[in-house]
């Protein structure tokens, strides 16, 4: 909700604009970019560029605020509301490209300028939520429709509500001295939060696993082994093999190592990145964005970060949210420890006499998978080439949507890795612009995301942007997915399709603008298609002879979907509970981040051979949109899960069904009551009988 104006900076720092006036006319943001399609001018924009349009971008938006407040017309939905979710131009260019580049390509220029945007994007965000001439006027409105005295559409009303609830949220009912102390919680959580995410990535590019010796690789499929070598010789080690901590290195090494201490290493550098000790160390950081944002709820009327945050999402509050997570727990746990004991009767034959721990994981359930389902990951991945999986993903959109992506190498992009599509509705028309950004870098954070340009609103189409870290190209050996990693290319398209189908008239609704716990619902349900055998006969074709995946193949995967489900569930259920129950707190006195995390995971049962998917120091998520909020991904999936029933029950790419989930999710963003969305389209509300099915809980 309402990007343009979160990222904005401080009414303070405009006398600094004044000195820039000279280098205007150079700085390609102050103007919408003179492209064909609008896209930033990557081969104009240089760092000196952003700090001087962040404060005009300012400055702007300082006048126009300044313009709705001094209206002498009285307050109406189009000269406040419409007015506000317009304002700040310059500042939403300038941060849609900053923000992307400092995820997905940074260095230390651009984070010693985060660091210093950051406190100034806070003050200038309270500087709007907290103007009390400001509020007034969009609590008129407010009081207007509560009246009857205007009629708005749905759409009109779910803009005027965010809005409404967003000054609530921020502060503006507060006194004056509570106000002052919540901008100052909000300064330094907008710099910790960033200093945290910095640690991550700067102790993540410090590790390297180096090996000397070749016989120290046995068991690794070559193409491991080649990729190894790349990696070596790009950081100047030719002659030895190098692991990262990048995923598509480090879970190679953990699947198929036979050096029981190679994958110790690596396991063990994993979990304790940002709790080493060492100058990028998170234990600190983490303790006190946490008694923040538990004084700024509390500051707020609420006992906890976590009823805070939730009070607006579908849950509506954290024992909702708990209830979920520790009921699929029970199930859960109970699967992974017999997976585990299946894991040492494969230990205990081997006769080493050795007991299974975290790090031996990956490499026994590998040894099962074969032993179970005939079936080795390096036996699938030749018919995943990247360029495989994304031209399969363009047809089960086109089958489903009737879109089309086209290359286009005209638009100038961040970084050589990055590819440009247009995107066009059945009928020709334009839907909007389409980066895929998929190769692993030291400059690019973990995970995978999808993130825009440009928003969407009547008129504007938008500038979208999917980035993830896929395994990486290694000699003649093209980029070669694992099923995990095809999922998650189609997932991302998911949020993607959010944002390119989307057809509001308002920005602040449009799109990914939705409750937190409903926006992975089109992301999620994409991934069923990636791995659905209709589907994986249209794109998997082996690299090398381009025959099709033989039916033999799709019938393995099918038969071990359900393979590990114990320990992918328990991971993730253990990481949802950990962030729940960190912002579930009431009180802050002896907090110890480490100590709280193991008696957690004591009391919950978690059994020593897994760790949450991510430990307290790393867990970058929460430290942005998903705080008090990873539970999201397992709330959507019981609405992905139904969903995708639908077109089980009437065929994968029914027309009338894409239609519908089209019409009634994809295109209307935010602009209506999301389970009254997924109604519309699905008859009922969602059953979480699918969703335990999909993980074996049932």
């Amino acid at each position: 909700m309402m990007k343009n104006l979160i990222f904005a900076a401080a009414m303070s720092c405009m006398v600094c604009a004044c000195g820039q006036q000279a280098a205007d006319t150079d700085n390609p943001f102050l103007t919408e970019f003179q492209t064909p399609y609008g896209t930033p001018d990557f081969d104009r924009i240089k760092v000196e560029h952003y700090e001087p349009a962040f404060l005009k971008g300012i400055e702007q938006q300082n006048q126009e605020i300044k313009a709705i407040v001094e209206n002498a017309e009285a307050p109406t939905f189009e000269n406040t509301i419409v007015a506000l979710d317009n304002s700040g131009e310059i500042l939403a260019r300038v941060s849609g490209v900053f923000f992307a580049l400092t995820e997905a390509d940074t260095n230390d220029e651009l984070m010693a300028l985060e660091a210093k945007i950051a406190p100034m994007l806070s003050e200038h965000s309270d500087n709007i939520f907290l103007n009390q001439d400001l509020y007034k006027r969009v609590a008129s409105v407010h009081a207007q429709e509560e009246a009857g005295k205007i009629k708005l559409t749905t759409e009109q009303h779910y803009l005027l509500d965010k809005y409404y609830k967003e000054f609530i949220r921020s502060g503006a009912g507060l006194d004056a001295q509570k106000q002052e102390r919540l901008r100052e919680i909000n300064k330094q959580l907008s710099t910790l939060t960033i200093e945290f995410g910095n640690h991550v990535l700067a102790d993540n590019n410090d590790y390297l696993l180096v090996v000397d010796k070749k016989e120290d690789l046995a068991g690794l499929p070559e193409a491991v082994i080649e990729g190894a070598a790349h990696e070596a010789k790009a950081h100047g080690k030719d002659g030895k093999w190098v692991f990262t901590l990048q995923e598509s290195s480090r879970t190679p090494l953990l699947q198929y190592a036979q050096n029981r201490e190679l994958r110790k290493n690596i396991y063990q550098a994993y979990t304790s990145l940002g709790n080493r000790g060492n100058a990028n160390d998170n234990k600190d950081v983490l303790k006190q964005v946490l008694a923040l944002r538990l004084e700024k709820a509390q500051l707020m009327g609420f006992s906890n970060y976590a009823e805070y945050q939730l009070s607006d999402n579908m849950a509506k509050t954290p024992q909702n949210a708990l209830d979920l997570l520790y009921g699929l727990w029970k199930y859960s746990i109970k699967n992974a420890e017999a997976e585990a004991a299946e894991l040492q009767k494969i230990m205990d034959r081997e006769g080493k006499g050795e007991k299974l721990e975290a790090w031996d994981w990956w490499y026994y359930a590998e040894k099962l998978r074969q032993e179970k389902y005939s079936l080795n990951e390096d036996e699938i991945k030749p018919y995943f080439s990247q360029e495989d999986v994304f031209n399969g993903l363009c047809m089960v959109v086109n089958k489903l949507y009737g879109i089309t992506l086209t290359p286009c190498d005209s638009i100038s992009v961040y970084n050589k890795d990055v590819k440009t599509y247009i995107v066009k509705d059945a009928d020709g028309s334009l839907l909007g612009v389409f980066y895929s950004d998929y190769m692993p870098r030291a400059s690019k954070r973990s995970g995978a995301w999808m993130s825009n340009f440009r928003e969407e609103q009547e008129g504007v189409r938008p500038l979208i942007y999917n980035v993830a870290s896929f395994t990486k190209p290694a000699g003649d050996i093209p980029s070669l997915l694992t099923i995990d990693e095809a999922r998650t290319m189609f997932h991302e398209f998911g949020h993607a399709l959010h944002g390119l189908l989307t057809q509001c008239k308002y920005k602040g609704v449009s799109g990914t603008s939705v409750a937190r716990d409903f926006v992975e619902l089109p992301s999620q349900i994409m991934e069923h298609w990636a791995v659905a055998p209709e589907v994986l006969k249209m794109y998997a074709k082996h690299y090398k002879t381009r025959e099709a995946i033989p039916d033999s193949l799709i019938a393995k995967i099918e038969n071990q979907a359900l393979f590990n489900q114990g320990f992918m569930t328990t991971e993730l259920l253990a990481a949802a509970i950990l962030d729940m129950e960190m912002h579930n707190l009431t009180t802050m006195e002896g907090f110890d981040v480490l100590q709280f995390e193991k008696q957690l995971m004591d009391k919950i049962g978690l059994i020593p051979q897994i760790a949450p998917r991510y430990r307290s120091t790393y867990f970058n998520h929460i430290m942005g949109g998903y705080a008090a909020g990873y539970y999201c991904y397992l709330w959507a999936e019981r609405l992905d899960t139904d969903a995708f029933e639908a077109f089980k029950e009437h065929g994968l790419f029914d027309q009338a069904t894409a239609t519908s989930f089209r019409k009634n999710i994809l295109e209307k963003g935010g602009s209506d009551d999301p389970m009254k969305l997924y109604v519309t389209f699905r008859g009922a509300e969602p059953s979480i009988e699918p969703l335990l099915q999909s993980r074996g809980l049932k």
